[in-house]
């Protein structure tokens, strides 16, 4: 979300447009390579060398000087590939790797870091590539492909993009017949997990982490001796349980060649009954939000209770990060906002409430420097961010984090919030339009992640350029196509249709661009709820249950006059 007014966010977003046509096309054709990925037999093999780089860049060969074996981040073992763009290199590292004619291969390596492709060429039929615009996490990429009748090598490559950060790959495979070479040695049983320790606890909950073991590909996680759950992280929450009761818990490690010795146990108890904080308003089941500015950057200066009814929930923007890492606090910019009083903010968190509105906390926006990357860091965000609610009493949070997003500790992160603040809790979430392109980026399976506890995404639907929607198409934003199709993106990825909005700005001085009139995002929630108003684009299915509307901001909205609130609230609370 903008501080300033008729200002793009980011840099890097208008040079997301200026690729828009391309990366969409280049989006489209990795969504559908994945029909290609076959099976590995019994028999078959990797048929690359030094696929993990154990052995520096023996084997391999990259351009312009950009690639050098590093110790982290890596996946497995003790060394990673990292590749580095500059100017008109992409950073392109490969291997020749012999194959058997007329036989299927399965490609696959795991990447991190900035925009990261792979890749095979020469493979006497149809050569094949697949993507991902960047990750912080390790996010695997898979393809496939089969040699032609004189094909005995095939090249296999990774690159970066021009002008992208650097990015790393480890574990490559080239899963088949035996070229002629031999499989590298197998997986060993990885060691057991150290570093176990119990987090957050419901009465029916324990949340566990641990250190994560090398060479892992899974855990298996242990409750008085009886396997409770498994988990691909460095954490798990075992349910189920008994309020105000102790359990002992051990982990384990697994991979293809086995499961380690477990743990040393550990005890953690349940919390007893009636000790979690109570439920605020429920959200309705069509709902509109607002984000209100703590600070003045030239829309209406507002007080809380200055906001309309027509606003369901209330996203108080922004928290502010403190020099501990995922730590945030809140400072109301009382000289900003005329001499609103903390006192005076606090009362007025009640009377919304007292209203039945859900007001909440906002982490990010375009300054936001908020960095939850490790599980210290999980902890200090989850702790600071339910003693603001212990203390202001706001009724959850949202996530607006437009300057990167670790999947895996955003998850832990919230959980931790979760186990905390009970079914009562308010998680909303804000990203771009780029973050929602695919299943695979940070913020989409954020979302999928916490499924169970999430309220909504309103994704900002403006500051975009170009995007791809559900059916593979460009569309251009500002458009009532734009808002469809790139919803059913969300809808047919895995969120249930309540967890879905429609995010835009209230005024044409709200953003840089993608201002679309409250007649444009009424038609879209008709097209999507009821297969009405639809321009080119029309889903193949309704969805009736979809949550509603955002906007940035209820100031801006307020400088126009209220036109927004006062066109789409009706209309959202008018949904079937």
């Amino acid at each position: 979300m903008e501080r300033s007014a008729g200002r793009s966010r980011r840099r890097r977003r208008r040079s997301r447009s200026v690729l828009g046509g391309t990366l969409a096309v280049a989006t489209a054709a990795a969504l559908t390579v994945t029909g290609l990925v076959s099976t590995a037999q019994a028999a078959d093999v990797n048929n690359a060398k030094n696929a993990g780089f154990e052995s520096g860049l023996a084997n391999w060969t990259c351009s312009g000087g950009s690639g050098a074996a590093v110790s982290s981040p890596v996946r497995s073992g003790t060394s990673a590939l990292k590749a580095t763009p500059a100017g008109q290199d992409n950073a392109k590292c490969s291997q020749s790797v012999k194959v058997k004619p007329n036989s299927t291969y399965a490609l696959s390596s795991w990447v991190q870091g900035g925009y990261a492709y792979l890749g095979v060429s020469g493979t006497g039929t149809t050569d094949v590539s697949t993507w991902t615009p960047g990750s912080s996490s390790w996010t695997k990429l898979s393809a496939g492909f089969t040699t032609g009748a004189n094909t005995t090598s095939v090249t296999v490559y990774t690159h970066g993009w021009y002008g992208q950060a650097a990015y790393f790959a480890d574990d490559i495979e080239v899963t088949g017949p035996d070229g002629g070479g031999g499989e590298e040695p197998g997986p060993v049983i990885p060691a057991a997990p150290a570093g176990l320790t119990a987090g957050a606890t419901t009465t029916s909950s324990v949340t566990l982490s641990w250190n994560a073991v090398s060479g892992a590909t899974g855990y298996k996680v242990y409750r008085d001796g009886v396997q409770a759950t498994t988990s691909t992280g460095t954490s798990a929450t075992v349910s189920g349980l008994t309020a105000d009761t102790a359990y002992q818990f051990s982990v384990s490690a697994t991979n293809a060649a086995g499961e380690s010795v477990k743990s040393a146990a550990i005890s953690a108890r349940t919390a007893k009954e009636g000790t979690g904080p109570g439920p605020g308003p429920a959200v309705p089941k069509h709902a509109v939000t607002g984000y209100w500015q703590n600070f003045n950057n030239g829309a209406a200066v507002q007080k809380l209770t200055d906001v309309p009814a027509d606003y369901d929930i209330i996203a108080v923007s922004f928290a502010d990060a403190t020099p501990t890492p995922g730590q945030v606090t809140f400072n109301l910019d009382t000289a900003g906002l005329n001499g609103y009083t903390d006192a005076q903010f606090r009362a007025d968190i009640k009377t919304k409430q007292a209203q039945g509105k859900n007001v909440i906390i906002s982490i990010g926006g375009e300054l936001g420097t908020v960095r939850v990357d490790n599980d210290a860091s999980a902890t200090a965000f989850a702790d600071s961010v339910y003693a603001l609610m212990q203390d202001y009493g706001f009724n959850g949070v949202d996530i607006d984090l437009e300057n990167g997003l670790n999947a895996t500790y955003m998850t832990k992160a919230l959980r931790q919030l979760s186990a905390k603040a009970g079914s009562g809790l308010v998680i909303t979430m804000a990203p771009q339009t780029i973050d929602m392109q695919s299943t695979s980026g940070e913020y989409f399976k954020t979302a999928l992640n916490i499924k169970d506890i999430l309220t909504v995404v309103n994704m900002q639907y403006y500051n975009s350029g170009s995007m791809l929607g559900c059916d593979g198409k460009v569309y251009s934003q500002g458009s009532v196509d734009f808002l469809t199709a790139l919803a059913c993106i969300q809808l047919e990825g895995g969120l249930d249709p309540s967890q879905v909005g429609i995010g835009v700005p209230a005024s044409t001085r709200g953003a840089g661009s993608g201002y679309v009139a409250p007649s444009i995002v009424n038609a879209a929630l008709d097209c999507l709820t009821k297969g009405t108003n639809c321009g080119s684009f029309k889903p193949s299915k309704t969805y009736p249950s979809l949550r509603g509307a955002m906007t940035w901001s209820t100031n801006w909205d307020a400088t126009a006059g209220f036109a927004w609130s006062k066109a789409v609230g009706p209309h959202v609370r008018s949904l079937p």
